[in-house]
């Protein structure tokens, strides 16, 4: 049996939606429908990880957008606007993640080693549960069902940077010691998460929201553009404390071998 009991995994810019693109588009789209107000994609990219209705409230505080909105309403944003804005947000989600529903190359390899090292398989995300339903479905198609999977909303304590969707996965797959977990994210709030939970955290700088490259453009690019896109992909990864950073999850299979030495050696996150 491994040292390292199980692995929770981000959704969006983590396993699927290279680039994460499904839910910062519908986000321009639901400013834009609900109020005729515009956002950049670029953004829509800022709070990602955490719960949707707290990411467009985190939009609204901005202070840039929140001088725009001042500009065109004459008044700041309200919970009610936020309210109109995440019920404009919610269906077009739900009818449009799953074509963000393809998996990041190598997902389904890396996911088969940590099985064949008896490591179990946990999930959580920003996105509602009405969405994640969607999701699921479209992932499981292709080949993904991880053992657990808690969306924002499950919960009465709350969600991301808070830690109880993933000890929520800890519980629901029996593993006996945080210290022996791995959260594996793209955003900062996903990487705070996991050390409020108390795991060891791998923050990924290129398939995810912190590089918002498409997969095209990644297959695409050289080393010297990877390597750019790479460093300033990590500055927030690196800034809230993930303890490995890597490219995509096709990379995490040695990290893990490296926390199990760390373990090994008595060592906690």
């Amino acid at each position: 049996m491994s040292s390292v009991e199980a692995v929770i995994f981000d959704w969006a810019g983590t396993t699927v939606d290279f680039g994460s693109f499904a839910p910062t588009t519908i986000f321009v789209e639901a400013f834009r429908k609900a109020y005729d107000f515009d956002i950049s994609l670029e953004e829509a990219r800022g709070p990602m990880g955490m719960g949707k209705w707290d990411h467009i409230r985190a939009l609204g505080d901005d202070p840039v957008i929140a001088a725009r909105w001042q500009a065109q309403f004459g008044r700041a944003m309200s919970d009610g606007d936020v309210d109109l804005i995440y019920d404009t947000f919610m269906p077009l989600q739900i009818a449009k993640v799953g074509e963000h529903a393809d998996l990041i190359p190598r997902t389904l390899e890396t996911i088969a080693w940590l099985r064949d090292q008896g490591i179990k398989i946990g999930s959580c995300s920003g996105y509602p549960r009405p969405v994640m339903e969607v999701l699921q479905q479209a992932a499981a198609e292709r080949g993904y069902m991880p053992d657990c999977v808690i969306a924002t909303g499950d919960l009465k304590a709350g969600s991301r940077p808070g830690p109880w969707m993933a000890l929520q996965n800890v519980q629901e797959l029996g593993v006996n010691a945080v210290s022996r977990c791995i959260k594996v994210d793209d955003s900062a709030p996903g990487i705070y998460e996991g050390h409020n939970a108390g795991m060891w955290t791998v923050g990924l700088s290129l398939s995810g929201n912190e590089s918002g490259l498409t997969l095209e453009q990644f297959l695409a690019a050289d080393e010297a553009a990877k390597a750019d896109a790479r460093g300033k992909a990590s500055v927030n990864l690196a800034a809230v404390g993930a303890h490995y950073i890597i490219d995509t999850i096709a990379d995490l299979p040695e990290v893990v071998a490296a926390i199990q030495q760390r373990i090994a050696n008595g060592e906690r996150p």
